[in-house]
């Protein structure tokens, strides 16, 4: 009988001896925190967790986390992420991106990867800017904005990411924010509990080039009516004092305000499997046809079960070595159309 004893880790465990090297006060710093004191809660030995980066200013993650990891290449993260869980499936990968990296040259990756279903996590720091080339639009900048490679203003349609998520059907997608600790822990282990694709996609100011994007969602005088932080099973109530809150008029979200008569019993109660009310839900603040100022929602927005890429190509795989046995890569290669030229 082994007497091994499992060792508790901590936050300390999982940090290196590199030195971090992000701007001061880049939102980088708090989400690499909530990272490290979230690792040790997930049950997972630390050589079983791997991170993986493509290019960009979060891609810089792998070093400073005490497990193993790759920098790999612009937009291909997803790819490497995929062909590595593919051969290890025990492993716990965390994919680190940007709004940059996995929505521009990464954009194919990144929606074939959520539709395949690989267990694995990816944290999109989304920025709305190119922090590591030095300011330029993002495909998540707003429409107009001024930037060095836009003088005169984005002409863009952004990304929403999470809307893009749900589209390529993730499994499982939240949204969360680098000034809120505690609810980033929160969402970052909801995550890993998650088995399949999960998408979160984490606010983070760039103070250099992109400083207060998400001023209004994070600091205390306009936090409160700007954003709305949903719940499983809870109605949808935001505000200074809990007093506004949001129902449905067939598929149309309305503000209503709960001090002058409405019920909080008439309120939309969130629901992580409702696929179609999650669809509504990311996409109401930035809806031109929805009347009203509408916060921005913090929160799994949907998650839902299938099978994982990795397992089902696992039993393929077993089923056919179990009724024909090991193939032969050498007549795999060769295919089925194959001519033989004889000499007269």
């Amino acid at each position: 009988m082994s007497t091994e004893v499992t060792p508790v880790l901590t936050a300390k465990d999982f940090a290196t001896d590199q030195e971090v090297r992000w701007c001061p006060g880049c939102g980088d710093y708090s989400i690499l925190a909530q990272v490290q004191k979230t690792l040790p809660t997930i049950g997972v030995p630390k050589e079983n967790i791997v991170f993986i980066s493509g290019i960009g200013c979060s891609s810089r993650f792998p070093y400073y986390v005490n497990t193993y990891g790759i920098h790999s290449i612009h937009g291909r993260a997803a790819a490497i992420a995929s062909g590595l869980k593919a051969a290890r499936p025990e492993l716990s990968i965390w994919i680190i991106t940007g709004d940059g990296d996995s929505l521009s040259i990464g954009g194919n990756h990144l929606i074939h990867l959520l539709r395949r279903n690989f267990d694995v996590n990816l944290l999109l720091f989304n920025n709305q800017i190119y922090g590591l080339t030095k300011g330029q639009y993002s495909p998540t900048s707003e429409t107009h904005k001024v930037t060095k490679s836009t003088p005169a203003g984005s002409l863009d349609h952004p990304f929403n990411p999470a809307a893009l998520a749900l589209g390529a059907d993730a499994t499982f997608v939240a949204r969360s924010m680098d000034r809120d600790p505690k609810h980033l822990q929160n969402t970052l282990s909801r995550s890993s509990q998650h088995k399949g694709s999960s998408f979160v996609e984490i606010y983070q100011n760039c103070n250099i080039f992109n400083d207060g994007a998400f001023e209004i969602f994070t600091e205390k005088a306009t936090k409160s009516d700007n954003t709305l932080f949903v719940e499983q099973d809870k109605p949808l109530v935001f505000g200074a004092t809990q007093n506004k809150g949001i129902k449905l008029d067939g598929y149309k979200p309305i503000i209503v305000d709960l001090d002058q008569g409405a019920s909080i019993d008439d309120l939309w109660v969130h629901d992580e499997k409702d696929l179609y009310k999650a669809q509504i839900l990311t996409r109401m603040f930035d809806d031109p046809s929805v009347e009203g100022h509408f916060p921005r929602p913090f929160g799994v927005f949907y998650q839902t079960e299938r099978t994982c890429y990795e397992d089902a190509m696992t039993a393929q795989i077993e089923e056919v070595i179990a009724s024909k046995g090991k193939g032969n890569l050498d007549k795999l290669l060769r295919g089925n159309e194959v001519w033989e030229i004889k000499e007269n």
